[in-house]
């Protein structure tokens, strides 16, 4: 026998099976942050050491975010939030996402011979929600001030950082839209490129204007320095923006919907919202047998992908801004809807042309991260430009980009989507929450039109394949960006054999790599109240980390805080 074989002493006889998951559930009985970058997720873990609120915590982590990956999130653009409160036991939804300028009509732009909405430049331009969504959280959860939240910001800001694999490549391929705007030339293209992976980024505009907010709060963005110097760069570009359209910005609190999926309760924010979707999928998916049929079986696969096909015209249909438009959400969100709508499912082909069901009524780019404390309160965020550097556009002196979520805006009078002033267009970015008897999960997954179609995967995942919240997140995932046809990517882990049979079904399927983006990248914070516990996921299709507030000792470092 060689001498090089295990001693029978140290064999583990009772062998475990093989991990399925790359990466281990970070546990603890302190509070915990989940972002896209560690150095992110270790300043909100800094801020619960501090005595902050998960909502403190997601906050500064949020705005370190949108130092770190200027190409997806930041001030310039929208937010949305769902909060568990844990002392009444209470589900929050914030809806941070701004409006269209009062003057910015279809016919006014028209009248300059633009017929359809741009993915960018200046009439792309939606007021920014984000710093009023982080004041309206900290007013009513917070525990510290805008001065503790931003400190971090302003210091990887001001001090530089390493830029990440990840991020070095979604700059790189945003050079074209940056080069159009010469104030982002000189903010995000240093020396003439875009930073290379490990290369000090700097961004000292950008670190006043996060000082700007610390020190005056969400009025020196909406009626001071900032808001002023965003106005001089949108009515150089003949923008209809006006400052009141600033000034009279209110962001707002909503309440989540909601469905049951097999004893679960999963929760979106309403519309504008595209959430909806996610919550259409689970009730045309509750119907069949997922279970039975396994994980990223054919059938099962099958059945999500027509199930997306069909929630997304709906969605596409039907959503808009509540207050200028009805949206059916009771309709929509039936459960007798929802078998019809499932029933139109072939399981012997792939449903090349989607339409929207018929109701009894009238008529890419994101952050997302997940915040837990050690009471209890779990925050889940989601704040984006939408595209890449969103319109392109940095007003000079900011540091930061203004979105571009006017392109989703539609162009015909009769939509209940179609642009108006002071309207909110639908939305992509979307938080997920789901909870049964003590167990809450707060959750989301990047990535444009992606995000609904990954939620109800995740969700089936954890419900009928009994994964833990890690292996839920990392599982291999399908998405189909398009609306109508019969294209679907997936990564390259789902079986060959599965993919072939889905072929044959029709499907035209393009295989992406084994952790690929285009799925997008989640968090997810779990609280298991019978034991005090909170446990919390990292995607690692990201660059990000599960951080864990270190404990507040009676002596020792802990005691030095």
């Amino acid at each position: 026998m060689s001498s090089l074989a295990e001693p029978a002493a140290f064999r583990n006889e009772a062998r475990q099976p093989d991990r399925t998951q790359g990466r281990s559930i970070v546990m603890s009985r302190e509070g915990i942050v989940a972002a896209e970058s560690p150095l992110a997720a270790q300043a909100g873990a800094q801020i619960l050491f501090s005595g902050g609120h998960a909502i403190d915590a997601a906050i500064a982590a949020n705005a370190v975010m949108g130092v770190l990956a200027p190409h997806s999130n930041g001030l310039g653009g929208d937010l949305f939030a769902i909060v568990y409160e844990a002392s009444t036991r209470r589900l929050y939804g914030l809806n941070a996402s701004g409006w269209s300028p009062a003057a910015l009509t279809i016919d006014w732009l028209r009248k300059r011979g633009i017929e359809q909405t741009s993915l960018s430049g200046v009439h792309s331009v939606t007021i920014p929600g984000v710093v009023d969504g982080w004041d309206k959280l900290l007013r009513r959860f917070g525990r510290l001030q805008f001065r503790d939240l931003l400190a971090y910001a302003v210091h990887y800001a001001r001090e530089g950082f390493p830029v990440t694999e990840w991020s070095s490549q979604r700059w790189s391929a945003s050079e074209g839209t940056l080069r159009d705007d010469p104030s982002a030339v000189r903010t995000f293209l240093p020396d003439g490129h875009a930073p290379h992976r490990g290369e000090i980024f700097r961004n000292p505009d950008l670190a006043k204007s996060l000082e700007e907010i610390a020190q005056h709060g969400r009025d020196a963005f909406y009626r001071g320095p900032i808001a002023e110097c965003i106005l001089r760069c949108t009515r150089r570009l003949g923008a209809a923006l006006e400052a009141e359209d600033f000034s009279e910005f209110n962001s707002e609190w909503v309440d989540p919907i909601s469905t049951e999926y097999r004893g679960w309760s999963v929760y979106e924010i309403p519309p504008n919202g595209a959430g909806i979707a996610a919550l259409l999928m689970l009730n045309i998916m509750e119907a069949f047998p997922l279970r039975q049929w396994g994980h990223n079986h054919a059938d099962s696969l099958h059945l999500l992908i027509e199930a997306k096909k069909l929630a997304y015209a709906d969605m596409l249909q039907y959503v808009a801004d509540p207050r200028a438009a009805r949206v059916p959400m009771t309709e929509l969100l039936s459960k007798v809807y929802a078998g019809r709508r499932g029933a139109t499912i072939d399981f012997r082909h792939a449903n090349s042309g989607p339409h929207p069901g018929q109701l009894d009524v009238p008529g890419a780019n994101t952050t997302y991260l997940s915040a837990v404390d050690a009471e209890g309160n779990l925050v889940s965020l989601i704040q984006s430009n939408f595209a890449l550097f969103g319109a392109g556009l940095v007003p000079d002196g900011t540091g930061f980009a203004l979105q571009n979520r006017g392109h989703l805006f539609s162009l015909d009078e009769k939509h209940p989507n179609a642009l108006e002033g002071r309207k909110r267009p639908l939305h992509t970015i979307i938080p997920g929450f789901m909870s049964k008897g003590d167990v809450r999960i707060a959750f989301g997954i990047m990535g444009g039109w992606n995000q609904s179609q990954a939620h109800a995967q995740f969700v089936s995942n954890i419900v009928d394949h009994d994964m833990n919240i890690q292996s839920a997140l990392e599982a291999p995932r399908f998405t189909k960006p398009t609306f109508a046809g019969v294209d679907v990517q997936m990564e390259s882990r789902i079986a060959a054999e599965v993919r072939s049979e889905l072929t044959q079904r029709g499907h035209d399927i393009e295989v992406l790599g084994t952790f690929s983006d285009v799925v997008g990248g989640g968090q997810a914070v779990l609280r298991d109240e019978a034991q005090r516990a909170n446990w919390v996921a990292s995607d690692p299709r990201k660059d990000g980390a599960a951080i864990p507030q270190p404990p507040l000792l009676q002596s020792g470092p802990g005691s030095l805080r």
